[in-house]
């Protein structure tokens, strides 16, 4: 393996989407593998486009941006950013400074030393710093990864998680349709129907924000992943 492509989605993130990039420009990786960072623009109405067009000037050989022309959500985004990568490994990272690029060793090294085809970074295990927050948003996550469990037969601790790691040719092989949060449920439900995959966890660091720091996701993302967890892993 030699390269790692990075999708990251992002929707009005004119306060973190520069410093998310330095840090994962920064990130060190195992074996000298390559990056290749695939930032998909969401509609964004605030600076992040003039944010992103400066950032890709400094590293135009890292850094490929697509641009939604109005908000589409995030399922659609990795979709698109997935039609545009290179490497082997594939990471999802979201825009905001919640998950830390320093824990991407751990994400792939699995994947490297031929253990793994999937990694979860969970939230919920693992020594890393997490910050203290929301308690009926804990009570949501932990619901929502027990009923993603029981009906995919899976026991993970943390379905939701925005740190999923794969080989590239696992999610391509899927055909994705949430546009939105309902991702997360959707490519759980997904991988856990391929033959012979073999899905790995790992503890990583969460430094979790507000809705006042920006914070987008809702109740309403909550009822639509129950929903999804139903559907697609009763659906064949």
């Amino acid at each position: 393996m030699k390269k790692v492509s990075i999708i990251i989605p992002c929707f009005n993130e004119e306060k973190t989407i520069s410093q998310i990039i330095q840090k994962v420009i920064a990130a060190e990786l195992p074996l000298n593998l390559q990056k290749e960072i695939i930032v998909i623009n969401d509609g964004s109405i605030d600076s992040t486009k003039e944010i992103l067009t400066e950032n890709r000037k400094q590293y135009p050989e890292i850094i490929k941006i697509i641009t939604n022309n109005k908000n589409q959500g995030k399922g659609i985004s990795i979709t698109k950013g997935l039609k545009e990568t290179e490497g082997e490994i594939l990471i999802i990272q979201d825009a905001d400074l919640e998950y830390d690029p320093k824990d991407y060793d751990k994400l792939i090294n699995p994947i490297l030393y031929g253990n793994a085809d999937v990694v979860y970074g969970s939230r919920f295990i693992g020594d890393g710093p997490h910050r203290v927050l929301f308690f009926w948003h804990r009570i949501g996550n932990k619901l929502l990864t027990f009923c993603s469990n029981m009906t995919t037969g899976l026991n993970l601790t943390d379905m939701e998680t925005g740190y999923k790691v794969f080989k590239t040719e696992i999610l391509k092989r899927i055909c994705l349709k949430e546009k939105r949060f309902g991702f997360e449920p959707e490519v759980t439900a997904k991988i856990s129907k391929i033959r012979g995959i073999r899905i790995y966890e790992t503890g990583i660091a969460y430094y979790g924000r507000t809705y006042a720091e920006g914070k987008k996701i809702n109740w309403k993302d909550g009822f639509r992943a129950l929903f999804c967890i139903f559907k697609y892993s009763l659906v064949r």
